[in-house]
This record gives structure tokens, C-alpha cells and sequence, in this order.
């Protein structure tokens, strides 16, 4: 018998997730997070290849599932998990480009709003332009964690793009407006937060410097962003 909110791309029952989700882009991490860090875990979804697991994390229960890449996919996942699924709280972490010049490899940057390229947000029909913002609570303990941890990280603006290969580099033009990175995905997650009254934040390390061309291997970034994981973990509720 079918879960009775079975979604066309989530394939469980209400309730098997958490109230608090962390989604990095690749299915491949999620299971590396929850094989690592959870305990008691249960792989709970994976359609479409799409990992989702639940799971203890030092006695809280957590979930961890992948959102793909972009703002369509993550829109779609962050939507489902929150209006059919029961999730109050989803923490984006994945990997981001440095636009402010003073952002190094691996560091962390919280981001406090999502500026973008997409028209996501037209579908609201609003009389303007939508800003989409963090939560705040969830920003703070972030920060807050961050410091305790002693890491090198900013709070700030993003920038969340349609464009991965961006013929004109258009996200350095965002510098003179004091946004920190770019990304791919926080725009449609906080729009969808705002939406449904949810909670929302994205949690990016600094994987390649747009300006300079540095960039982290595969291999560091798969060992340099438990950090970042630690500190989405360690503020799970």
C-alpha cells in the first residue's frame, strides 16, 4: 500500500522525515553524512537516486536527503518535503564561489539573503521584486557555532544562479552590491520557506575562487566541508 502523501519524488510516508533536513546537492553526500554522522539510520527515500536518510545525531533525530542541482530541483524537493512531509526546518549545504575578494578556499559563508537570476519568484505574482532572507534563528545559532568552532566564515548576501557556465561572468558584476558568493540553489529554498512559514538557511564553504581561478579537488572538498556539516548538525533541533 502506497504512503498516503506518496509525492512524484519522495517515496515515503509523512513522518519519516525529521523536522530538520539537511540537504546538500549530491546524493553521494548524503549518504557520506548520514553513514558518518547519524546513527539508527534508515534510508527512507531514493527515488530517483535522490538519497533521503533519517537518523540520530548526538540524541536529536535528523534527516539528511539530496536536492539535486539548481533552482528548479531544490524547489521542488524543499517544497515537498515542507508541505507534504511535516519538515520545519531545511539547511542547505553545499559548496559556493567566492565573489568578495577577501573570501578564501574553504571558508563558510552563512547566507543571510538570496539574490538571484531567476524569475522563481514571478510565480507569486507579487506588485515588485521578492527579497528572499534567511531565518534568523537559524542564521544565529549558525553564526554562533561557527564562532565557537573557531572557523573563518562571513554572513551576507548570495547570489543564487541559473547559470553554472556563465559566458559573460556576470556574478563578479554582484561585488559592487557586497554580495559574498554564488551558489545555485538558496533563492527557490527561501522562497519556499517564506511561502509556507518554514524555516530556511544555506550554509556554502568556499569551493574556487571566481576571480584567480583557484578551486578545491574533489577530494579536499569531500574532507574540508565536514566543517561546514558539523555546524548544520550541531544546530538541527
Amino acid at each position: 500500500m502506497k504512503p498516503a502523501n506518496l509525492t512524484p519524488h519522495i517515496g515515503c510516508s509523512p513522518g519519516d522525515f525529521a523536522k530538520t533536513v539537511l540537504m546538500p546537492g549530491d546524493p553521494l553526500r548524503a549518504k557520506m553524512i548520514a553513514d558518518t554522522y547519524l546513527t539508527d539510520c534508515e534510508l527512507v527515500n531514493n527515488v530517483r537516486g535522490i538519497q533521503g536518510y533519517t537518523g540520530f545525531y548526538e540524541g536529536k533525530r535528523v534527516s539528511v536527503m539530496a536536492s539535486g542541482m539548481g533552482i528548479p530541483s531544490i524547489g521542488i524537493y524543499s517544497y515537498e518535503l515542507f508541505k507534504f512531509f511535516g519538515v520545519e526546518t531545511i539547511i542547505r549545504i553545499g559548496s559556493a564561489g567566492a565573489i568578495d575578494p577577501d573570501l578564501q578556499l574553504f571558508d563558510i559563508v552563512l547566507g543571510m539573503g538570496a539574490c538571484t537570476n531567476s524569475n522563481y519568484a514571478i510565480q507569486y505574482r507579487l506588485p515588485g521584486l521578492y527579497a528572499p532572507i534567511a531565518d534568523y534563528d537559524t542564521l544565529r545559532k549558525a553564526a554562533d557555532e561557527c564562532q565557537a568552532r573557531g572557523l573563518r566564515y562571513r554572513v551576507g548576501n548570495m547570489l543564487s544562479s541559473d547559470c553554472f557556465y556563465d559566458d559573460a561572468l556576470s556574478a563578479l558584476q554582484w561585488r559592487k552590491m557586497g554580495v559574498l558568493a554564488v551558489e545555485m540553489e538558496a533563492t527557490a529554498l527561501y522562497c519556499n520557506a517564506a511561502r509556507l512559514g518554514k524555516k530556511a538557511l544555506c550554509v556554502c564553504t568556499i569551493s574556487d575562487l571566481i576571480e584567480g581561478g583557484q578551486e578545491t579537488t574533489a577530494e579536499q572538498r569531500q574532507n574540508a566541508f565536514h566543517e561546514m556539516m558539523l555546524v548544520a548538525l550541531s544546530i538541527a533541533e
